[in-house]
């Protein structure tokens, strides 16, 4: 290897002085801000009016229920096969 190069390489990987970071004063910064999409909006109205919302609808489940109790509810083996081969749409 030549010494020369080695003083190259040297130069390449030496320390070299560490400069001052600019002054900063006087310097502004900005604000972060978000800025919900119109889209967005819709969606969090959507959802909230969701949650608000009944999980069940009474006046479809009570007289189901009362046939249930009453012991007259009964369920056509075959309108429920029909309806599960729509649902999985055999």
């Amino acid at each position: 290897m030549r010494i020369d190069t080695l003083s190259q390489i040297q130069q390449v990987y030496g320390s070299k002085p560490k400069r001052k970071a600019a002054n900063m004063s006087g310097v502004s910064y900005g604000r972060d801000a978000v800025e919900i999409s119109s889209i967005g909006k819709s969606f969090q109205i959507a959802k909230n009016a969701v949650n608000k919302a009944d999980d069940i609808r009474e006046s479809k489940t009570a007289p189901l229920k009362e046939q249930i109790k009453a012991g007259t509810y009964n369920v056509s083996g075959e309108s429920f096969a029909d309806k599960l081969m729509e649902k999985l749409g055999l």
